[in-house]
């Protein structure tokens, strides 16, 4: 899509957003992302992607305004060029994505921010298996934390989730065990190098996942 098509969709809000970005790279992610995120939910919804309404919930996580029955929850992330969006209708969503690095000292960083039994078990970890586990709990804390829409006032050891090999899910929130079963928590693989989770607030929820390649907005819009 070209400029013209991109401000005749995006809101001022947005572009000006965009436009406070100094490096153009960042300022084309921002757009590309938006624009994404408008064409999906648009196409869910029905309507004209340039007609959708945002607001910020309390704790400032993007939502869509009422809009009837048909209300969806939504939510973004992206590092470098690859963007993850998740929508949902069955309660609220939180994606999270990372590009797989290395990290210095890894089980100091989980230590430091990490539940008791998740340590524990990248503690038992072997060196090779470190990193994998490591962000595969990382983006999975983070996606649920998004889809609480709590941000930063939650710390991240107030809930446990499982590490692979073992089955995506919340272990428990504050210390109950039962509070978990109502969530539903899925890992992905993205792309290569990426490492993604997803989180809904309902039990039991399905995950599709759908690919979307270069050109697709102008293919189907």
């Amino acid at each position: 899509m070209g400029p013209a098509a991109v401000n005749a969709i995006l809101s001022p809000d947005e572009i000006a957003r965009a436009d406070r970005f100094l490096r153009p790279a960042d300022r084309r992610r921002f757009l590309g992302s938006h624009l994404a995120v408008r064409l999906v939910l648009g196409r869910a919804l029905g309507i004209d992607p340039a007609d959708l309404d945002f607001a910020a919930g309390p704790n400032g996580k993007p939502e869509l305004k009422p809009r009837g029955r048909d209300r969806l929850d939504f939510n973004l992330s992206h590092s470098g060029d690859f963007a993850l969006i998740g929508v949902s209708r069955q309660g609220a969503i939180g994606v999270d994505v990372e590009v797989a690095r290395p990290i210095a000292d890894t089980l100091r960083v989980a230590r430091a921010h990490f539940a008791p039994s998740e340590i524990q078990t990248l503690e038992g970890c072997t060196s090779e298996a470190l990193p994998g586990a490591f962000f595969a709990c990382w983006t999975c804390k983070e996606a649920f934390v998004k889809a609480t829409g709590a941000g930063l006032s939650m710390r991240l050891d107030r809930f446990a989730v499982t590490i692979p090999p073992a089955p995506a899910r919340v272990v428990s929130i504050d210390g109950d065990a039962t509070a978990g079963r109502t969530w539903s928590l899925h890992r992905l693989a993205p792309a290569p190098g990426h490492v993604g989770a997803v989180a809904i607030a309902a039990p039991d929820t399905a995950c599709e996942v759908l690919h979307l390649e270069p050109g697709w907005a102008r293919a189907r819009w």
